[in-house]
């Protein structure tokens, strides 16, 4: 009974303990302050510490000046990317257009003039009256419609623009590529802007979208090659003097190579170029004489017509004419001679490029101003579907024959 009475003593004793132990005494809030010091200050501190003996004020604002040519140049090749871009396109569309128009326009002036044919020799046969009066108008109507129709298709030459839209997006998909790579290698400056800017001006110029007013002459007086890039302009440069540089072997340049340069454009100027103005200027006569005759064989048909019933011989010249009408709309359009015509303008325009941009490249003195040696020489080779040891070799000829005072029997190109 003792210990039990006890107990709560002892509890109650460690309990006042324990109470007496859990209260904190409270002391005043004292304020602290902590000296703040220049954020310059601290920065340059630490970079001292760390080892860095060159530090970056943090208080200086961002200048806008810092936009500087390069990215205006970024912007303007960015933009000019964009409506290269959209020029392909356009192109291309127009060019399947107006791939169509040939076909249908050649199909369809076909079928016209072998009906009224038709109808010409059915009236010829046994016509009297009022038949022989419809027969008579209808045939005359058709081929009346069929000699308009020519004349408008040989006008725009349908397969000539279709070979002009599919150049135009061949070199605008080239174009797009070059700024691509401007974009992606280099830093470009504004006047790679400039350039590029010119070079899309030159291609608009060289193949217009638009039939009316700006459509190229399809039957020039005098065979010319087309002209896709930039005319040269005149430069305020020395002009380059007769003789050696003092040191020619840099940026991958030397004599002798200037002097294969200059051999290769001999052998350009007197084969290439020189052929294809030959087939140009003879499919140009072969284009006009067929676009003279279609229409007037059908004219002279549509004219037959009108007597058929009267002789026999005005039946045979309306059916014969328009049978050689649709021969020779067939041929000329069919065989797309208007698109040979184009595919020798451009690679007799090809070869003149070819000679200016070599001209230019020698014309420059200054030879870290121009595009390393070796890599210029196999762009050429490349270009003329050579290997370098063959390209090599038709400057030796080339030099040789003039030498000799003999003509080279071989072409610079071996891809067309």
């Amino acid at each position: 009974m003792a210990s039990l009475q006890a107990s709560p003593l002892i509890l109650s004793s460690s309990s006042k303990k324990i109470r007496a132990a859990i209260p904190l005494p409270k002391h005043p809030r004292v304020p602290l302050s902590v000296p703040k010091m220049p954020t310059g200050i601290v920065v340059e501190e630490l970079n001292e510490r760390a080892g860095f003996t060159t530090t970056v004020p943090m208080t200086k604002p961002i200048d806008v000046e810092l936009y500087d040519s390069t990215s205006i140049a970024n912007t303007q090749l960015y933009a000019l990317l964009e409506a290269v871009s959209d020029r392909v396109e356009m192109h291309s569309n127009i060019g399947k257009q107006r791939d169509n128009w040939n076909t249908l326009l050649l199909n369809s002036i076909n079928m016209v003039t072998l009906t009224a044919a038709t109808l010409t020799g059915v009236g010829a046969i046994g016509g009297a009256g009022m038949p022989l009066l419809a027969l008579k108008l209808s045939s005359a109507l058709l081929y009346s419609a069929a000699t308009g129709l020519l004349l408008i298709m040989n006008k725009i030459q349908p397969s000539q623009l279709v070979e002009e839209q599919r150049n135009a997006t061949r070199l605008f998909k080239q174009l797009q590529s070059q700024i691509q790579t401007i974009l992606t290698l280099g830093t470009p400056t504004q006047e790679d802007a400039k350039i590029v800017m010119a070079k899309v001006l030159a291609l608009d110029k060289a193949f217009p979208l638009p039939l009316l007013g700006a459509m190229l002459d399809k039957f020039p007086s005098k065979f010319e090659p087309a002209v896709w890039w930039p005319s040269k302009q005149s430069q305020n440069e020395t002009k380059a003097q007769e003789g050696k540089f003092l040191k020619m072997e840099k940026n991958g340049w030397s004599e002798e190579l200037e002097v294969e340069m200059r051999d290769i454009i001999e052998v350009v100027k007197r084969k290439d170029i020189k052929d294809y103005a030959r087939l140009g200027n003879l499919v140009l006569k072969i284009n006009k004489i067929l676009a003279i005759s279609g229409p007037l064989l059908t004219g002279i048909a549509a004219i037959g017509s009108t007597f058929v019933g009267n002789g026999s011989w005005a039946a045979i010249i309306a059916v014969a004419a328009g049978a050689l009408g649709s021969a020779v709309n067939a041929f000329e359009h069919g065989g797309q001679v208007g698109m040979v015509y184009e595919m020798y303008r451009n690679s007799a325009g090809f070869f003149h490029l070819l000679e200016e941009s070599i001209e230019g490249t020698l014309e420059e003195k200054d030879l870290e101003k121009r595009e390393n040696g070796e890599l210029f020489e196999m762009k050429v080779a490349l270009k003329f579907g050579r290997s370098l040891s063959q390209l090599k070799e038709l400057a030796r000829k080339s030099a040789y024959s003039r030498r000799e005072g003999t003509s080279i029997d071989e072409f610079a190109s071996k891809l067309f």
